[in-house]
């Protein structure tokens, strides 16, 4: 003691990686002897200043953790076989996790009608490492700020040597505005499309030379 931030910061990760579902169980941990000596210490912080850290760890300080991550990974990539570099597939995707703290900073009632946040995730398809994470009030569009985490991504997978990248999600993702810059670029895409009138009036008149079975 006194803690550092490295502490804390692997206080909630461990807590996470031992089945911890909220801070309250590091009460159970930090009174478990066998928890204690498996991570070689005396102690660990209790979930008060677990939770007067979280409220101290404002966006820029995620963001510096996320790149300091990324920063290892890097390392941890270089060790793979040529072949793992062929292509980069990046997952894009909102997921809605409720909350049941109806006073919790940020929230938001969600399309399903439940009150919670809406984090974003993207995520590399081949080892489901998350790159980037983005917490969001539960009301908020899945695309929102995708496309700059998109390109946070991107420039992380090109910096460890990928050949090809593919941006892939589903149809909230499909932005028009980013996606000749991002062909311009040679980036490689795959989004929904939502079936519009006038899509779905151009794909019927299609002759039937101009398609084939998937």
């Amino acid at each position: 003691m006194p803690y550092h931030e490295s502490d804390h910061v692997l206080n909630v990760a461990y807590n996470v990686l031992s089945g911890g579902t909220c801070l309250k169980d590091l009460e159970l941990w930090r009174n478990d002897g066998v928890y204690l000596d498996a991570l070689g210490t005396q102690r660990i912080p209790d979930p008060t200043t677990a939770g007067d850290f979280g409220r101290r760890f404002t966006a820029d300080d995620v963001e510096a953790l996320q790149d300091t991550l990324n920063e290892v990974r890097l390392g941890v990539w270089r060790q793979q076989p040529a072949a793992f570099f062929e292509q980069a597939i990046l997952d894009v995707d909102g997921v809605l996790a409720e909350t049941y703290g109806e006073c919790k900073q940020g929230i938001g009632l969600a399309y399903d009608g439940t009150w919670g946040y809406h984090p974003l995730v993207v995520s590399l398809a081949s080892t489901q490492e998350p790159l980037y994470l983005a917490n969001r009030a539960g009301n908020r569009p899945s695309h929102e700020g995708a496309a700059g985490y998109l390109d946070q991504a991107v420039t992380l997978c090109r910096r460890a040597g990928f050949r090809r990248i593919l941006l892939r999600g589903d149809t909230d993702f499909s932005q028009t505005e980013h996606l000749d810059r991002w062909d311009t670029v040679g980036l490689h895409f795959l989004f929904g499309l939502n079936a519009m009138r006038n899509r779905i009036d151009r794909a019927e008149n299609l002759p039937k030379s101009a398609w084939k079975t998937l």
